[in-house]
């Protein structure tokens, strides 16, 4: 599993369905110099999990707003499978109401730059390209400040549902950081202390918690 934290997040262009719409050529590029980004993947259109997901985060979506972070999503299905599964109301399953981009990724280049691809094209003994494991992505979700550089990556195996406070709680703790210019020691959350990076700064800050 590659480690972005540090580097530029993969560029690409892609179509996205954004409010109902089809755009071309969607990119995270837009962003840049202007908002923070959580970027997330998830394996297919119209399953279990990923609902659940992708509805949550847009039920928390004024917070996001509010922090100046833009939510994306991305699976490997086609833009035509987000529309019809936007289009389907919760009760049966779908995803109606969701406003945020979702990326289709059909080529699948997008999980595999990401690293998030649940298995990778080979050759068999007859020289035929062949797909191994699943042509999905995991779970990956990537926090990408406003100079394109990933500060912030997990990865969930598919049955493993994220949470969206944890997200959050990383939104915070990088704003904090580029605000304040203190560290987020452990279980740090939103009007807690941070400390100075120094040793200084941590023996003050071990002796009074």
């Amino acid at each position: 599993m590659a480690v972005l934290v540090g580097k530029k997040a993969p560029s690409f262009k892609a179509t996205a369905v954004v409010d109902g719409e089809f755009e071309e050529d969607f990119s995270l590029d837009q962003y840049v110099g202007k908002q923070h980004v959580v970027f997330f993947f998830y394996p297919m259109d119209f399953t279990f999990v990923c609902p659940t997901e992708i509805i949550a985060f847009q039920e928390r979506m004024e917070e996001f707003k509010r922090k100046n972070v833009a939510v994306v999503g991305c699976s490997t299905d086609t833009h035509q499978s987000h529309w019809a599964w936007l289009n389907t109301p919760r009760e049966k399953g779908g995803i109606q109401g969701v406003a945020y981009p979702l990326v289709a990724d059909a080529t699948k280049t997008i999980s595999a730059n990401y690293d998030v691809l649940a298995g990778h094209y080979d050759y068999n003994d007859q020289g035929e390209m062949i797909f191994v494991g699943e042509p999905v992505a995991y779970r990956g979700l990537f926090l990408i400040d406003k100079e394109g550089v990933v500060r912030h990556q997990v990865v969930n195996d598919m049955p493993l549902g994220r949470s969206i406070d944890e997200a959050l709680r990383m939104v915070d703790a990088l704003q904090y950081f580029e605000e304040k210019g203190e560290v987020c020691p452990a279980n740090w959350e939103e009007g807690k202390e941070g400390m100075q990076a120094t040793h200084e700064g941590v023996s003050n800050y071990l002796a009074s918690h």
